[in-house]
């Protein structure tokens, strides 16, 4: 692994279904030059029988940015990375931690979790297939598997195939039982299996995710691992990432206010406009920009209203400051 590529997974924001889409990640690179960003988790069947060019563009600007592929058969992940080389990316993941039952019957997410050999195998063809870095996303243990040795039999079969980063969500996830929402809650957090899995396998890059809401705590988990990967904190309060160049990059640089966020996100959702996209399919990321800020519900309220009204342009992002500007 090179340099930068280490320094990419330093910090990195996770990817989310129906959030991560190409407009968050314009948005909160415009909060970091230098945070790892994930698209949404894509099928290799909707890759390959789908509308290729809707998952997979991207604005340059959004680099770096890595795809996540949802599959279990190795042809076709193979095929997939290539496309993701094709297309620019930096990195291409496997999905081995979504608990949701719609992907388990197609034997994609944490269900994988319990056929190791398959996962190698997968990723051995991916790696075969690009000279794209192949990274594995997973959960600390799945239904009534040991929550470190089962983690740590996964890790070091997967291992085998040259893949030697794997990004962490310290919870257990129970694909029985418990619904999406509910496996990102109800489980406990076990960071420290993921301290211990750093301390016994130096040579893998751990990146640790769940649970992460503050540059703070993200600083204080890097003595233990290699990397922090923030969730649904970075979407529902965007501005967290706002310090992060200069607090776990040192960055020399000012941070860059909320208003001008707004400003040069505008300018971004202008131009997509004048190229057919709806403001609503845009706006509803910056919502929680002033997120516990006076006239932030002012803010959200007036987006909210106005954004999907016909001929919606950037100008209901401009006026919507108002509201926060004069308090």
């Amino acid at each position: 692994m090179t340099s930068q590529e280490q320094l990419n997974r330093r910090f990195s924001v996770a990817p989310m279904m129906d959030w991560s889409d190409r407009h968050c990640r314009y948005l909160w690179r415009l909060l970091s030059k230098h945070a790892l960003l994930y698209t949404e988790m894509v099928t290799t069947g909707a890759l390959l029988y789908g509308d290729t060019r809707r998952f997979l563009n991207f604005n340059t600007a959004e680099h770096p940015v890595a795809l996540q592929l949802g599959g279990c058969s190795p042809e076709a992940l193979a095929k997939c990375a290539v496309l993701g080389e094709e297309w620019g990316y930096s990195e291409v993941n496997l999905n081995c931690g979504c608990p949701s039952d719609r992907v388990q019957e197609g034997k994609i997410g944490a269900i994988l979790m319990a056929e190791p050999q398959l996962v190698k195998d997968c990723i051995a063809a991916m790696r075969e297939a690009t000279s794209l870095p192949i990274t594995v996303k997973h959960r600390i243990g799945i239904d009534n598997m040991d929550d470190y040795n089962g983690m740590l039999a996964f890790i070091d079969t997967v291992a085998e195939a040259d893949c030697d980063t794997f990004i962490v969500h310290a919870r257990k996830a129970w694909l029985k039982g418990l619904s999406p929402k509910e496996n990102r809650e109800i489980p406990p957090l076990l960071h420290e299996n993921v301290y211990r899995l750093k301390l016994e396998r130096p040579n893998l890059n751990i990146i640790i995710n769940g649970g992460i809401k503050t540059l703070e705590q993200s600083a204080e988990m890097l003595r233990h691992v290699d990397g922090v990967m923030m969730g649904r904190e970075a979407y529902h309060n965007p501005y967290c990432l706002a310090e992060l160049d200069q607090k776990l990059y040192e960055e020399d640089s000012p941070v860059i206010s909320r208003e001008e966020v707004v400003r040069q996100y505008a300018i971004y959702c202008q131009k997509e406009v004048e190229s057919g996209t709806r403001l609503h399919h845009m706006s509803r990321h910056i919502l929680g920009l002033y997120s516990a800020q006076r006239g932030g519900r002012l803010f959200r309220r007036y987006i909210t209203e106005n954004a999907s009204k016909p001929g919606a342009n950037h100008l209901v992002l401009l006026n919507a400051l108002k509201y926060v500007e004069t308090g």
